[in-house]
């Protein structure tokens, strides 16, 4: 028989040991990915900020200041599919917001799925095209589904592509009615979620839009000359909806939600992790160019701001921040703005995707014979015909060379990349970025790379891109949890972030995601 002694300081040590195991994860993690978020224009705009938002992350945080993504042609779903996931769309799927499906030759959304329903929308969504797992999903199998994992984003491939496959729930706000959407591919609406749906912007017949206050209309740190009388634009209409989430009006709304998600589901109130994805927005809306609007880009990111010190405060008093564990980084893009380069004498001009397509396709007769052998043609990727390729008993490898040595003599092109140059041509950091953006069921057999200041034209679908290949900087930014504020000046990929995450919450990495976490992150 064991001394009372002995038996009372083995209960102690077993007490200790399960207090220490059961507070050694982060009750909630939180991760917030900002759509174009640039670290120029967060430096140049600090003055404008309060010190509980931005400026607290940076000053007590562990920042890295030199992030990038790991592969080329970033946009916000692949941006939010890489972040989550761990991996590149080489692997995850998902190389764009939309491509061309090589089955049917039609343009794909990346998150439709005709077999679901909408919640709140007509829309059919689902993450059927994310082909791995995200941290999410990790979180959801090893606590066998007590983890709760929620999504929140103004656009829904954003919020469907961070919210992964297993998550509880993902919430987005339609184009069409402003109401709070969800998808029936996450199961039973959960009550929370009918919660958001009486918050709901539609119920707002228009909005206006004007500075946050007065020290942003007054502000001029890229305006030559304060403009005569502060902005104002009322959005109404059709579009209004879609004007208002891609606005900086967004990011007050998205964390009023996040709020009552965290709230009404109990999030982080035991000790087993929860995960909360949300997407805010350093962009302007679709036409509204940065050069002429300067004064709106100045208080979107204000407003970001104050969203960030709300989010923080409320997660303080709920949770408590140091059982919360942030990150914070960007898409890794931004909407290119219709420029006239001619009038500044810089080089520029069109590179029409469709007639390149189609001088390709009778050189290619000329060589093999009658046929359709370029079948479609999507953003600057050429599709060939593979079945007419095989019933002609032709080489696709050869075809494919044949076709990269015309388009290098075709003006405006700058480079070219088969697929059998991606998959199997010598390795260079630039091919290799590329190569991990390009997926074998989805992508083109060829490649255009266009010259940079040329605009790339697709007359059929009347699409247009100014072509920008110049360095972009932002930021990568772990909070909370009892972390030491560190600066860390070497570049870093955030295909890291998932392995990091997946260390704190003591789960598997997702199963497509090969990278380490990263050494500096730690409490």
């Amino acid at each position: 028989m064991l001394h009372p002694l002995i038996t009372l300081l083995m209960a102690t040590m077993a007490t200790t040991l399960q207090a220490q195991d059961t507070s050694s994860t982060p009750r909630l993690v939180v991760g917030i990915t900002v759509d174009q978020l640039r670290s120029d224009l967060l430096e140049a705009f600090a003055p404008l900020y309060g010190e509980d938002g931005l400026k607290r992350l940076m000053r007590e945080g562990v920042v890295y200041a030199n992030a990038q993504y790991p592969s080329a042609g970033v946009d916000a779903a692949s941006a939010v599919a890489t972040v989550y996931t761990g991996t590149v769309p080489y692997n995850h799927g998902i190389v764009g917001t939309d491509w061309m499906d090589r089955a049917s030759m039609r343009a794909v959304y990346c998150v439709d799925d005709f077999k679901v329903k909408g919640v709140g929308t007509r829309e059919r969504t689902s993450p059927q095209n994310l082909l791995t797992s995200t941290i999410g999903d990790e979180l959801k199998l090893a606590t066998s589904g007590r983890g709760i994992v929620c999504s929140l984003a103004g656009s829904r491939e954003t919020a469907v592509l961070s919210a992964g496959h297993a998550a509880d729930w993902a919430a987005w706000i339609d184009d069409e009615t402003g109401s709070w959407a969800g998808t029936t591919c996450y199961g039973e609406t959960p009550a929370w979620f009918r919660y958001l749906e009486s918050r709901s912007v539609s119920q707002v017949q228009k909005w206006e839009w004007k500075p946050t206050n007065d020290a942003v209309a007054a502000y001029n740190y890229y305006m030559p000359s304060l403009p005569k009388s502060a902005f104002a634009h009322v959005l109404s209409g059709a579009q209004r909806f879609r004007t208002f989430r891609t606005s900086g009006l967004v990011n007050e709304v998205v964390t009023d939600a996040a709020s009552s998600v965290v709230k009404q589901a109990g999030m982080g109130a035991d000790e087993t992790t929860d995960f909360l994805a949300l997407t805010y927005t350093a962009g302007l809306p679709r036409g509204m160019a940065m050069q002429a609007h300067l004064a709106e880009m100045q208080d979107t990111y204000v407003r970001l701001d104050a969203a960030v010190a709300k989010l923080l405060q409320e997660l303080d008093r709920m949770v408590g921040l140091d059982h919360v564990l942030v990150f914070l980084t960007s898409t890794g893009h931004v909407n290119e703005e219709d420029v006239d380069l001619a009038k500044f004498r810089i080089p520029t001009s069109e590179f029409k995707i469709n007639r390149c397509a189609a001088l390709l396709n009778m050189y290619l007769m000329a060589i093999y014979g009658q046929g359709q052998y370029v079948e479609s043609y999507y953003g600057n990727e050429l599709y060939l015909n593979h079945k007419l390729i095989e019933q002609k008993q032709l080489n696709l490898t050869e075809i494919q060379e044949t076709s990269e040595d015309f388009l290098f003599q075709y003006a405006g092109v700058r480079d070219v990349y088969t697929s059998n140059r991606l998959t199997q041509g010598a390795w260079t950091p630039g091919i290799s970025r590329i190569r991990n953006g390009y997926n074998p069921k989805c992508s083109g057999d060829i490649q255009v790379q266009v010259n940079a200041g040329w605009t790339l034209v697709n007359e059929d679908l009347g699409r247009s891109q100014l072509v920008r290949d110049s360095y972009f900087e932002f930021p990568l930014i772990f909070f909370g949890y009892g972390l030491q504020a560190t600066k860390v000046a070497t570049p870093m990929t955030v295909d890291c972030i998932a392995p990091t995450l997946a260390r704190f919450m003591r789960i598997r990495a997702p199963n497509a995601c090969s990278s380490a976490p990263l050494p500096e992150v730690r409490r």
